[in-house]
């Protein structure tokens, strides 16, 4: 067995963990297709290996029909639906499945040969090792999200699905962080990680909050509740917000006031995150800089757009990815922050 170069290894491996975190950004953009095409109850069993084949015969077809068939979703909204509709939910799904076995695949044969190779730097095992297990945690939390669409509702429960959402942009954004610090530590030996500092933790959980109301906006299809702007149906503060129970369940469940909060609270995320970014430049990090400020800036008029078109499917698909973009260049900026020059 041989043991890398010290500085080559590194590069190796931010090269490999940024390849795995463009495959999270492209579950994400499917996950979202997944969403607004209304796919993600297709497939009502969880068969992590063997569910990586699709049905091949007419007969398999038909039965993975029948399994749906079964599920409130088909009963209430979609009965009468054909085998051909039912083959385009099911192929989204499948693909958004698949995906994630491959990012899992992607990440932990590379990982077991950089180990077995000795090339992983002191202190970075543990940090790769805990992306790995948050990566399988993810599989079973999506399939937490699926199975509380099965029984007795006829959607996926929009906490569920949030969770599932957050728990992508964060591993992305950790495999992104953990890339960083390895480049870094390729160009210096005696480069230390990045620091996460308070101003960058505010910004990033004020990003948080923006990204879970989009998640609850798209669980409970609040965005079709108003297609104008900036008023909400020719008012400020939209009719229709029902009061009714905790203060917490209407923040997160009225689609009216889910709605309200997120096409909002967009402009104070994206005061802040404007403000890393001019951090970032003042570190050193000018690309950093731009690719914040071209992925808020696109952020906010693709989310306008989206309203206006009465949530037109290319829209909506690309305002998910394009905030997952701006998760990606929030790491990069923060990051860049919180740097320790040599």
């Amino acid at each position: 067995m041989t043991i890398m170069p010290h500085r080559s290894a590194p590069r190796a491996i931010a090269r490999w963990l940024l390849i795995v975190a463009a495959l999270v950004f492209c579950v994400v953009v499917v996950g979202g297709i997944t969403r607004l095409t209304e796919s993600g109850l297709s497939i009502t069993q969880w068969k992590p290996i063997s569910g990586a084949i699709p049905p091949l015969t007419h007969d398999q077809w038909m039965e993975a029909f029948r399994l749906y068939q079964q599920i409130p979703e088909y009963r209430e909204i979609n009965r009468g639906m054909s085998l051909s509709q039912f083959q385009f939910i099911f192929f989204w799904e499948w693909v958004h499945r698949l995906l994630g076995r491959l990012i899992g695949v992607a990440f932990a044969l590379p990982l077991l040969w950089f180990a077995w190779k000795r090339a992983i730097p002191k202190g970075y095992g543990w940090r790769l090792t805990a992306l790995l297990a948050l990566g399988g945690l993810q599989g079973a939390i999506g399939w937490w999200m699926v199975e509380s669409g099965l029984s007795e509702r006829t959607d996926v429960s929009h906490y569920r699905l949030a969770v599932h959402l957050l728990t992508a942009l964060f591993i992305m954004g950790g495999l992104i962080w953990t890339a960083l610090d390895l480049r870094a530590l390729a160009r210096h030996p005696g480069a230390r990680p990045a620091r996460l500092r308070p101003f960058a933790l505010a910004v990033l959980l004020a990003l948080l909050v923006q990204l879970m109301f989009g998640a609850f906006t798209a669980g409970l299809d609040a965005g079709y509740v108003s297609n104008s702007w900036p008023l909400m149906n020719d008012h400020l503060v939209p009719e229709g917000i029902s009061w009714a129970g905790s203060l917490w369940a209407t923040l997160s469940s009225d689609p009216y006031l889910v709605h309200f909060i997120h096409r909002w609270w967009a402009w104070v995320a994206a005061l802040l995150l404007v403000l890393l970014a001019r951090r970032a430049k003042r570190a050193g990090q000018r690309g950093a800089s731009i690719a914040l400020h071209a992925a808020v800036g696109t952020q906010i008029i693709l989310g306008i757009a989206t309203v206006l078109t009465g949530i037109a499917l290319p829209l909506a698909v690309l305002h998910q990815a394009v905030g997952a973009l701006v998760v990606a260049a929030a790491a990069w900026a923060a990051h860049a922050a919180g740097r320790q020059r040599l």
